[in-house]
């Protein structure tokens, strides 16, 4: 035996840590596929009369993301969207929430689209707020902004939501954390210290309607953990759970009543009928 050979018991920790330290990175980076520009299908903006909007974060970020006015201006959505894609893939839910009543930016976090950056979680939230700083800079009240979360962007909206007033939360297959949903899918990756998305604490510090849509066949977060995350929500709170739906085709699914659920939504707001209100 060598004397320079290293024992077997400093060799092994420095293996599993080794391993585990590769498990790490895969199980954080996974999370994220964002697709850049000039890939999508970026020549839906047209179709939708959508303008470019471009925002500077708190850190440095320059992120992009598309603005769709709807005439009334009662309403203005910020939509956080999932883990996957960009704007673009986005272009039925743009349509469904204008044609619904509410005004819409759609907002590509950092490393998504035209965005700069990495996406990370701290990342996601300084976006987030971002664009909601800049929709009240805009002109738009608190209690006139509705947070719209997507999957991971559920996540982003119940981060923002527990920080400053806003009118509603829209919650799209909702979870409580990214451990939970990573014990589910990959249970090894679970036990890993993957970025939490953890939404079971916040989600009682909201303080407006709350609306959960997820699908009964949800294959990527299923269903009882959007239950579980609904039951720590306050009141005033309503769950549609949508038959025959997994995670990526609710929209298809719900066929016409998803338009028709969010403005049914939308004119149970209080603030929107303080503002008839005012005007009539």
């Amino acid at each position: 035996m060598s004397a320079l050979s290293t024992p077997w018991y400093i060799t092994l920790p420095l293996v599993a840590l080794a391993c585990y330290g590769a498990l790490w990175l895969y199980a954080n980076r996974s999370i994220y596929y964002p697709i850049k520009y000039p890939q999508g299908f970026w020549d839906l903006q047209t179709e939708l009369r959508a303008e470019d909007v471009w925002l500077h974060t708190a850190d440095g970020v320059r992120i992009h993301g598309w603005w769709v006015r709807q005439g009334t201006g009662h309403l203005v959505t910020l939509y956080l969207h999932g883990n996957a894609g960009n704007v673009t893939y986005r272009y039925s839910r743009i349509r469904e929430i204008a044609a619904a009543g509410s005004s819409i930016l759609m907002l590509d976090y950092r490393g998504y689209g035209k965005s700069r950056g990495w996406p990370t979680e701290k990342g996601l939230y300084t976006d987030a707020m971002t664009a909601y700083q800049y929709l009240v800079e805009r002109g738009y009240r608190p209690e006139q902004i509705v947070l719209h979360g997507e999957s991971i962007g559920c996540a982003v909206a119940a981060d923002v939501a527990s920080r400053v007033p806003c009118a509603a939360v829209v919650l799209e297959a909702p979870f409580t954390s990214a451990r939970d949903v990573a014990r589910t899918v990959l249970p090894v990756l679970g036990a890993l210290p993957i970025p939490g998305f953890d939404s079971t604490r916040k989600i009682g510090r909201i303080r407006a309607p709350l609306l959960f849509i997820q699908g009964d066949r949800d294959e990527i977060i299923p269903l009882r953990l959007g239950q579980k995350l609904f039951a720590l929500s306050p009141e005033p709170k309503s769950f549609w759970i949508i038959e025959g739906a997994g995670h990526n085709d609710i929209l298809e699914a719900a066929g016409p009543q998803y338009r028709r659920r969010l403005q049914l939504f939308y004119k149970s707001l209080p603030s929107l009928a303080d503002d008839r209100r005012e005007k009539g």
